[in-house]
C-alpha cells in the first residue's frame, strides 16, 4: 500500500501538520525526507531499513554526505537535502547564541555545546565566554584529544577569558565513547578550572558533558 492510501492521520506529513514533528518516529521522518521508498517498499518502510542497517539515526546523519549518497535509498540529492537540513537545525539552535543574546534558557547552552561538539570523533574541551548579562562573547575550542580524553590548563581558559573581557565562562566536552557520566577526572578539572576563574574575577557558570542523549550539566548535580 503506497502512503498515500494510508488513514490520513497516520501519513507522516500529515501527522507533522497536525501534531508536530516531535510526534514522528525517526523513520516517519526520515521518510518525509526521502519522499518514496525502493521498488516495492514505501518511504517509511525504506527509512526503517536505512535505520536498521547504518542506523541508529545519529550514526546514520553523522556521515558525510559523499557516504551518505551511497547508501541504498539515499543517493547524492537527497543526502544533500539531509546534510543541509542538519545544518540549517544545528544553525538555528546557534543563532541566539551567536548573536550575543542572553542566556536566558539555563539548558541553551547545553544544546549549543551538543551542536558544536558531539560529531567530534575525539575528545574536544571548549569554552564559551559571557559578559556581565551573560551574553555569549566568542566560542572557541582549546583542548583536542584521544578517543580517551583530552589534557585541559585551566590557566589558558583564564588567559582567555581575560582576553575576551568575559565575566563568565561555561565549558564543555564530549565523551565519544557515547557515555554521558562525567568521571572523577572532569569534576577535578572542573574544580581545578573553578578555582583558576576566581583568581581572575571570572565566575564558570557550568560544565556539560556531551555524548548519547542530553548533555550533562555538573552545576545540576552540584559539582561547580
Amino acid at each position: 500500500m503506497h502512503i498515500r492510501d494510508w488513514p490520513a492521520h497516520e501519513r507522516p506529513r500529515e501527522k507533522l501538520l497536525t501534531r508536530g514533528p516531535a510526534a514522528l518516529s525517526d523513520a516517519e521522518l526520515l521518510a518525509i525526507f526521502l519522499g518514496s521508498g525502493l521498488r516495492g517498499r514505501d518511504a517509511v518502510a525504506t527509512a526503517r531499513e536505512l535505520l536498521v542497517a547504518h542506523g541508529p539515526l545519529r550514526a546514520l546523519l553523522d556521515r558525510p554526505p559523499a557516504a551518505l549518497a551511497a547508501l541504498p535509498g539515499l543517493g547524492p540529492a537527497r543526502a544533500c537535502g539531509l546534510a543541509a537540513a542538519l545544518e540549517l537545525g544545528q544553525r538555528h539552535l546557534a543563532a541566539g547564541l551567536e548573536r550575543g543574546e542572553a542566556l536566558a534558557d539555563p539548558d541553551a547552552a547545553g544544546r549549543y555545546f551538543a551542536r558544536r561538539l558531539r560529531h567530534q570523533p575525539q575528545e574536544v574541551f571548549a569554552a564559551l565566554f559571557l559578559d556581565t548579562r551573560h551574553r555569549a562573547l566568542a566560542f572557541e575550542e582549546l583542548f583536542r584529544g584521544t578517543i580517551d580524553g583530552a589534557e585541559v590548563h585551566p590557566r589558558e581558559i583564564a588567559r582567555r577569558a581575560l582576553a575576551h573581557n568575559a565575566a563568565a565562562v561555561i565549558v564543555g566536552h564530549n565523551h565519544p565513547s557515547g557515555n554521558p557520566e562525567p568521571s572523577a577526572a572532569d569534576r577535578a578539572v572542573t574544580a581545578r578550572l573553578k578555582q583558576a576563574l576566581a583568581l581572575v574575577d571570572v565566575r564558570l557558570l557550568d560544565h556539560f558533558v556531551v555524548a548519547d542523549g542530553p548533555p550533562v550539566s555538573l552545576a545540576a548535580k552540584g559539582w561547580v
